[in-house]
């Protein structure tokens, strides 16, 4: 196992119109790290893995996957 970043996420922001989905969310995921997102409806969740995915565009931040943008 190495110590390098698998993910990283740094201040994401993003906005539907006037409500905030994500709120200069940041963490680094290490290679070989478990990983869960759990929170409650309307936490965000869907919207963080959309703009993952890239099936919406980032507003606000940086992501990085394996040193890619």
């Amino acid at each position: 196992m190495t110590n390098s970043a698998a993910m990283t996420l740094d201040s994401i922001t993003f906005h539907y119109d006037q409500r905030c989905a994500l709120d200069a969310v940041s963490w680094e995921v290490r290679e070989g790290e478990l990983f869960a997102l759990l929170g409650p409806n309307g936490s965000g969740k869907t919207t963080l893995f959309r703009l993952l995915a890239t099936l919406i565009p980032l507003q606000c931040g940086k992501v990085e996957i394996f040193g890619h943008s």
